[in-house]
Formats: C-alpha cells, structure tokens, sequence
C-alpha cells in the first residue's frame, strides 16, 4: 500500500478525543453510498437529484445520508429557493476520500492476476 509520505502526518500524538472522533468520521466514510456522495461533492456542489444520479441509490436514501454526513458537520448545505444545496466544507475532507480511494486503486492494481 501506497499512502501519503511521513511528513504528511498528524503534527502531534493524538488524544483519545481525536482517536474517538477520527473513528467516528472512518464510520461515517465506511458507507459506500456515503463514499460516493462525498466523492460527487468533492468536484463541485450539487443538488439532492444530481447526487442521486451520481451515486445510483433511491432519492430517500440519499437524502437519509446526507442528513448523517450535514448532522456530523462533513456537508454544508445552503438553499436557492426551494432546492438544497449541498458541499463540502473544507479540503480535508476531499483528500481524505480521494487517498481513501487510492488506496482501493493500489489495492486493485497491485492484486497478483488470478489464475
């Protein structure tokens, strides 16, 4: 595996607060609708039906997690008239899924081939 080099790391030990909360927001990425949502998001704000499209789940289902990723503080939401829009608050959030996400890219090209 492949991550961001040691100079990238958390600049001091963790307490058991951010041990509890790093825990909290790994739960929260380990859902792959929620992945997917927060993946959209990251290229540009949208709307509950474009984010829809883009993670291919039912429109309640969508709406469900992003109500959990806006009640944990990783979506900010503002409205245009009667539609919701959606993004992400900050660039840790981005990257955090984009090396999520190269992992999983490593992961699948470094595989040995089936035989």
């Amino acid at each position: 595996m492949h991550l961001s080099p040691a100079n990238d790391a958390h600049p001091r030990t963790p307490g058991e607060e951010q041990f509890a909360l790093a825990a909290e927001l790994l739960a929260l990425l380990g859902d792959r609708t929620r992945l997917t949502l927060l993946h959209a998001l990251a290229a540009g704000e949208a709307d509950v039906t474009t984010l829809t499209k883009a993670c291919g789940a039912a429109r309640p289902a969508v709406s469900q997690h992003l109500a959990r990723l806006r009640l944990a503080g990783l979506v900010n939401t503002r409205k245009e008239g009667r539609r919701v829009v959606y993004s992400l608050p900050d660039g840790h959030l981005r990257r955090l899924v984009d090396e999520a996400l190269n992992v999983a890219d490593h992961r699948l090209t470094d595989r040995p081939p089936h035989d």
